[in-house]
């Protein structure tokens, strides 16, 4: 009797996993034959799964290399896909340290960023109740956008649980293997025709081509836009690593592979970028090497984009702008660009126009705008702002544009007051000094561009500003406050 109670539980087990079994057989059938992507995913998500909280740390880097080769598949929303897993498992990760009373680090930023990330969610929820220029129908949109910056903070979160895990360097270290598969895509766009090139790269380079024809590279990250920022960002942390790797020169071929790819988007505004970028990182500390190489990179840069037909013909409709012609003012030029004479059609012109558009719209509704992510529905132009202190102001009115601001100005004052707290020729204070530069630099492409919607750039920013809050063993001043750590317990 004694046996058969025993026996009884496990039966009764085996056959619950067996029926389990069949179930998940059957649906994986189903799937297998209605849509085989959806069954990669899940099968790739339960792996994901059990290996995260296997080894959590190779797998937060292993989340954090593979983000720069999604968004190629935009079209499947598997970009969309892999930041709501990633926002599921850090939630889950937390929760479970949470309810077996162990530590969840934080720092004084992250509470600032989930903060902000949570004010961002009225707007959300006051888009139904009528109190935006739009109402519930552009929800879903709204829900899009809040999540997408939701992502960031989970992302921050995730990354700050590996301090005293791993070195703070061999995070960023890990970082550049992200570079790999965008690099080969975007040298595959440079030396093959669109014909040749797999399906998946192809319709990206002939998708995103200026008016003139001229393809433009994106790698993986879907517009050649979004591409250069992502470049930026990682010129930035090559040089970072020049100043203090003791061979350089594979850094060097780097940094030359990155300012090649770099020119080769043809985006304007990176050109721009990349001047503010090396002006904020030698102006500072200025030495004759510094300036001789801070001129070179700018100068290859320009060079390359200047040695296009494209790049040429850019750099010449400047001359059709109020920006380099004191004779033309705004009006004017909406005007010329309106009546279709084509020396004033180009695409500075029309951001006015855009943005004479966009404000006229906002004037409706100054105070909470038209909701998050709704800045492609307001105007008469359906396209996003091109600025984004102009879409901030559009939706989320004076009260979410000052939102706007403030987030920039706490990262710009984080930043600095941690680059002052810190001894001359450390590498966290470099590292600082380039992160500096290069949001500076992104604050000024903010001005014509959608650099706020580029959610891998801004991804990877979220992992980098976890890494510098921990301790990279140097000693610190009483100015620094930044490494105040706030711990989370719960009785299990």
């Amino acid at each position: 009797m004694l046996t058969n109670k025993r026996w009884l539980p496990s039966s009764n087990l085996a056959f619950w996993i067996s029926v389990a079994g069949v179930v998940v057989g059957t649906a994986a059938g189903v799937l297998a034959g209605a849509q085989p992507l959806y069954l990669g995913l899940i099968l790739g998500a339960v792996i994901v799964f059990v290996y995260f909280f296997a080894d959590f740390e190779r797998a937060v880097l292993g989340l954090l290399i593979l983000r720069s080769s999604l968004d190629i598949f935009s079209e499947q929303e598997v970009p969309a896909v892999f930041a709501i897993g990633l926002d599921a498992l850090t939630i889950l990760y937390v929760v479970l340290r949470l309810l077996t009373g162990q530590r969840v680090k934080t720092d004084k930023f992250w509470w600032f960023f989930a903060g902000w990330v949570g004010l961002q969610g009225l707007w959300v929820i006051l888009l139904p109740l009528g109190g935006l220029g739009f109402d519930g129908s552009y929800l879903p949109v709204s829900i899009r956008e809040w999540v997408r910056i939701f992502s960031w903070l989970m992302v921050y979160l995730l990354v700050i649980q590996l301090k005293d895990r791993m070195p703070p360097t061999r995070v960023i270290n890990a970082l550049f293997l992200s570079l790999v598969l965008p690099l080969i895509a975007a040298l595959l766009q440079v030396i093959l025709p669109p014909s040749l090139l797999p399906s998946f790269l192809a319709y990206r380079a002939i998708a995103f081509t200026d008016i003139e024809g001229a393809s433009r590279i994106n790698g993986t990250l879907g517009h050649s836009n979004t591409f250069s920022t992502f470049l930026l960002l990682f010129i930035g942390l090559t040089c970072w690593q020049l100043g203090q790797a003791k061979r350089r020169w594979p850094w060097l071929l780097l940094l030359g592979a990155l300012t090649f790819f770099l020119a080769s988007t043809k985006a304007l505004a990176a050109t721009i970028m990349i001047a503010v970028f090396v002006l904020a990182l030698i102006i500072p500390r200025l030495t004759p090497l510094r300036l001789i190489g801070g001129i070179l990179l700018f100068a290859a840069v320009v060079g390359f984009f200047a040695s296009t037909e494209f790049g040429r013909e850019r750099l010449a409709e400047l001359s059709y702008t109020p920006l380099l012609n004191p004779d033309l003012d705004l009006s004017r030029v909406i005007l010329l660009y309106n009546s279709g004479q084509e020396e004033y059609r180009n695409s500075f012109n029309w951001r006015l126009g855009l943005w004479t558009s966009l404000l006229q719209s906002w004037r409706h509704f100054p105070i909470l705008g038209y909701g998050l992510g709704t800045t492609t529905y307001v105007g008469y132009i359906r396209a996003y702002a091109h600025n984004d202190y102009v879409r901030a102001l559009v939706e989320g009115g004076i009260v979410g544009f000052i939102m706007f601001l403030v987030f920039l100005g706490v990262h710009f004052l984080r930043l600095t007051r941690l680059f002052l707290s810190l001894p001359e020729g450390s590498s966290l204070k470099r590292l600082c000094s380039v992160l500096l530069a290069i949001l500076l630099a992104l604050a000024i492409g903010m001005i014509s561009e959608n650099i706020w919607s580029h959610t891998t750039l801004f991804f990877y920013w979220s992992a980098l500003n976890a890494v510098i809050g921990w301790n990279w063993k140097h000693t610190r001043t009483s100015k620094n406050i930044e490494n105040s750590e706030f711990e989370l317990h719960c009785l299990p």
